[in-house]
């Protein structure tokens, strides 16, 4: 049977309104924070398609205020469902509040479920502050979603890393300076612009935001966000793929 679940979250971000909006309701503002490929038919009725690693969902956009409200919701033919509500909320001095709702109908197995969701959630709301911030008024070139291996301890991704642990005993935060160094991408001097204890690290490299995340049952998942003209997609899967191959024969 179904189970309901609800999770409320909400960030100050620096970004107008409008700025938000076209982060967060449009496609190629999600693709530049989110995971995998989104087209968002603009309109409430229209349809958001979200493509990750293969498999395409699809939802209905249930509201659409521009620089206000937006909202979509989809339904699995058992009775599952999953909805993301978005309200933005203008704040002085150039900055505005974005309030998430998501909300619906889990499987047989959700409590994992949810707790994933709960777990991920605060990331990518951190993930969406860190794009409004530091690549304003642009998209990203490429998006890679690149799941690795389950690992029982974080502390093993963030030694592999070098970016420090964010639950460790001196953790590390945002405006550390770090360098990426990975076999087939430049090595680069970064900085962290996100640390969520225990499970995720956001870190701007370059023209690049990369997400690294200790996750559902230990997985270990890297996002990269390219903004960068000359970005090569396969180029950059390809080195995180063996990075992680690598990292956790």
């Amino acid at each position: 049977m179904p189970h309901p679940f609800e999770i409320r979250e909400e960030i100050e971000v620096t970004a107008t309104p409008e700025q938000v909006w076209e982060a967060v309701a449009t496609g190629p503002g999600i693709d530049s924070w989110f995971m995998g490929r989104t087209e968002v038919e603009p309109g409430v009725g229209g349809s958001a398609r979200m493509t990750l690693m293969g498999f395409t969902s699809e939802a209905t956009v249930t509201a659409w205020e521009p620089g206000r409200h937006f909202a979509y919701n989809s339904e699995g033919p058992d009775g599952t469902s999953m909805a993301f509500d978005y309200r933005i909320e203008s704040r002085d001095s150039g900055r505005t509040v974005v309030r998430l709702v998501h909300s619906g109908f889990l499987g047989d197995d959700w409590e994992a479920e949810y707790d994933a969701l709960r777990k991920g959630d605060p990331v990518y709301l951190l993930k969406l502050a860190a794009y409004l911030a530091g690549f304003p008024n642009r998209v990203a070139e490429c998006s890679v979603f690149t799941p690795g291996p389950q690992v029982a301890d974080a502390g093993l991704l963030w030694a592999a890393l070098g970016v420090g642990d964010p639950a460790g005993p001196d953790p590390v935060t945002a405006g550390t300076r770090v360098r990426l160094a990975v076999d087939g991408l430049d090595a680069e001097e970064g900085e962290v612009v996100f640390a969520h204890a225990p499970n995720a690290v956001g870190v701007r490299v370059g023209d690049a935001l990369c997400t690294f995340s200790h996750g559902h049952q230990g997985m270990v998942v890297i996002e990269h966000h390219d903004f960068a003209k000359d970005a090569e997609e396969e180029r950059i899967a390809r080195a995180w793929q063996s990075w992680l191959d690598r990292s956790f024969a």
